[in-house]
């Protein structure tokens, strides 16, 4: 992982979210990460995640040693999380998206990964991006950014 602009303050750290994440992957939120652990508050966790900006590079040198990158096969997936009580004209991701899932257009926020599968089998997500329409690509577009970031 980078270097952090800054020493955390936060009793919120790395580990303790991706450990969180691992084990409530359909409620994540700060206020839920601080009813599990009430010594952390959810003004700390919130203070973690907006110091730093991770990105899909981030991502790719967090998880390139894990992989063997000779004769592996990249993919790419796009997956809607469900926001469906969410105000759209407040979130600007939030829009309606088709979803697989659903069998139907839901509101949510587009989230488009790349994995790469080594030929042992492992697969990592490598990269990702977030849909934003304002930005006027495609998902193709984003898709061939990750590609030349990893291939890269």
């Amino acid at each position: 992982m980078r270097n952090k602009s800054k020493p955390s303050t936060a009793r919120c750290n790395e580990e303790i979210y991706s450990a969180y994440l691992m084990s409530e992957p359909n409620n994540a939120s700060c206020t839920r990460l601080s009813e599990i652990l009430p010594e952390i508050s959810h003004d700390s966790v919130n203070r973690f995640l907006n110091r730093e900006r991770f990105n899909g590079h981030d991502l790719f040198m967090e998880n390139k040693a894990e992989l063997s990158l000779i004769g592996g096969v990249l993919s790419v997936d796009d997956s809607v999380l469900d926001k469906l009580y969410s105000n759209p004209e407040h979130a600007k991701l939030i829009d309606y998206y088709w979803s697989g899932k659903h069998h139907k257009a839901v509101k949510g926020i587009n989230l488009i990964t790349l994995f790469y599968t080594d030929i042992n089998g492992k697969c990592l997500p490598v990269n990702y991006r977030i849909y934003d329409k304002s930005c006027n690509k495609t998902k193709n577009d984003y898709f061939r950014e990750m590609l030349t970031e990893v291939i890269n």
